[in-house]
């Protein structure tokens, strides 16, 4: 089936949008918003017959803001740009990730405020549609002044200088472009700075992140209520009054979810009574407290970033209206790198108290389960090493989330003195979410083991309907074997979302919710 068509409405496009962008629908664009785009070029084209000086049309740039350039050599200046610009380094972003970045800076072009021509937009959703996505180096931005270097190298690829993507492979840009019945673009006035300028690259990662971190959230609900199920846990501390008496939303959301996913199981309904244990560690008591407040931090960078990437984020910025063009800031991604700051942490906590539930399924001490899940412990490892990699990945995030936006470095020799670290900040999450799938992939092989020994009691509903989607892809551990192949399907049943899909309960929701 042909994934539907995304019509970019610039300026108001849902998240759920972005993300289906992301995933690689097709996109086309409101060409209502021609008028204001055209406009905004009649302007510049207003400002360069006059021969007033402003800045990105006819001076130089960042320090060099003071060097006037004569109207012979506007074009080679645009040019100019891009090309010294495009200096980044290191492995090449997703393509995923550029097909983002190239339709958010298509949404921002398109209000109209940057100046460039129709044809020029044109251009960028031909490439778009053409499946030519710019090969664009992932390091090199400090976030502020707009994400220079990987924009450059993007816009470079539109010019016909550099790579793309095709189907998979590497091709030279100018090749591909012919391939693909398009002529490389030929900047006009300001053009450049304004497909330069802008925080659609730290946007992209940011949101990439976002829509992963989003996955592995759902997914740790599930495996969570498995795990207290396994560990014959009580669904007490889920209770709503509880929450009630806190006034978290999130808290609030994420107990519900676990009420729903634990109701009728009939492996908590053999130990409501007669039971001599007055609490449950904390990984199990305190999930709606700890997954709650990782909801309310991802609802706050979800809504960030909802705005960020339906705003302009150029400089100079164009206003027809008054005939203006106005330097500003808005290049500068301090909301993005709180956005990512919190995505971060909110995957490291997420990964770190699953962790801390399969420590206590392997611990026959705590959760009355066989040691390290095994029928036969000593002559069989078990779960012992999954769960030494599960630590070891939750350490790794760990120190992968240490804040970028408290850290800045000046650049442009002075002239850009503050910058956000947004792009690096961003450009970890996916790592970050893939590290943090891995353990709630292990999470979930750990909670069905541990299920297994309570059989014939089953377990509720929705958390049967989990592991039976497991089960028909990994088999039950009687005895040792190749441990990797079941954590990467147990992963990937995280990562692609089949895992919160299979339960058929309602999950709370990052990115479409009332902020």
């Amino acid at each position: 089936m042909t994934e539907q068509t995304i019509t970019l409405h610039p300026g108001n496009v849902a998240l759920a949008d972005w993300r289906r962008v992301y995933l690689g629908a097709p996109i086309a664009l409101d060409d209502t918003c021609r008028p204001a785009v055209e406009a905004a070029t009649r302007t510049i084209d207003a400002i360069i017959a006059k021969g007033k000086p402003v800045y990105g049309i006819n001076t130089g740039f960042g320090k060099l803001a003071s060097v006037r350039i004569e109207a012979g050599d506007l074009a080679t200046l645009q040019r100019n740009i891009v090309l010294s610009h495009a200096a980044g380094v290191g492995e090449p972003l997703p393509v995923p990730v550029v097909r983002l970045v190239m339709a958010l800076k298509l949404a921002s072009l398109a209000q109209g405020a940057s100046g460039v021509r129709w044809e020029t937009i044109q251009h960028l959703l031909a490439c778009l549609g053409k499946g030519l996505v710019p090969v664009v180096p992932g390091q090199g931005s400090v976030g502020a002044s707009g994400d220079l270097a990987p924009l450059a190298h993007m816009t470079a690829a539109l010019m016909g200088v550099g790579e793309f993507f095709v189907e998979g492979a590497r091709v030279p840009a100018d090749k591909a472009l012919a391939d693909a019945g398009l002529t490389p673009l030929v900047l006009g006035p300001k053009e450049g700075l304004a497909l330069l300028n802008g925080t659609q690259v730290s946007t992209a990662l940011a949101l990439a992140g976002l829509f992963e971190a989003e996955r592995v959230f759902q997914a740790a609900l599930v495996t969570g209520a498995l795990a207290t199920d396994a560990a014959k846990g009580s669904d007490g501390p889920f209770d709503e009054r509880i929450q009630r008496l806190r006034r978290h939303r999130g808290q609030a959301a994420t107990a519900a979810a676990l009420r729903a996913l634990m109701a009728g199981s009939a492996i908590r309904a053999s130990h409501l009574a007669n039971d001599d244990r007055v609490q449950d560690p904390y990984c199990l008591r305190c999930q709606p407290q700890v997954m709650g407040a990782c909801l309310d931090l991802l609802r706050k960078a979800a809504d960030f970033l909802a705005t960020e990437a339906n705003g302009v984020s150029d400089n100079p910025l164009v206003f027809p209206e008054a005939g203006e063009v106005i330097s500003g800031g808005n290049f500068h991604a301090e909301p993005v790198a709180f956005a990512a700051d919190m995505i971060a942490m909110a995957l490291c906590e997420i990964g770190s108290l699953a962790e801390r539930r399969i420590a206590m399924l392997v611990d026959p001490a705590l959760s009355g389960l066989p040691a390290f899940l095994t029928p036969k412990p000593g002559l069989n490892s078990g779960f012992m090493i999954p769960q030494v990699t599960a630590a070891a990945l939750v350490s790794e995030n760990k120190q992968r989330a240490y804040p970028a936006s408290v850290d800045s470095i000046p650049t442009s020799a002075n002239q850009e003195d503050h910058v956000s670290m947004a792009t690096h900040g961003a450009r970890r999450l996916i790592p970050m979410a893939q590290n943090a799938a891995a353990v709630i992939g292990i999470e979930l092989l750990a909670a069905a083991q541990g299920c297994d020994f309570h059989a014939p009691m089953r377990s509720s509903e929705p958390l049967e309907k989990a592991r039976a989607l497991l089960r028909a892809r990994v088999p039950h551990l009687a005895d040792d074997r190749h441990f990797a192949p079941d954590i990467a399907a147990a992963t990937d049943l995280v990562r692609s979302g089949a895992l919160a899909a299979a339960v058929g309960a309602a999950l709370p929701a990052v990115t479409e919710h009332e902020p």
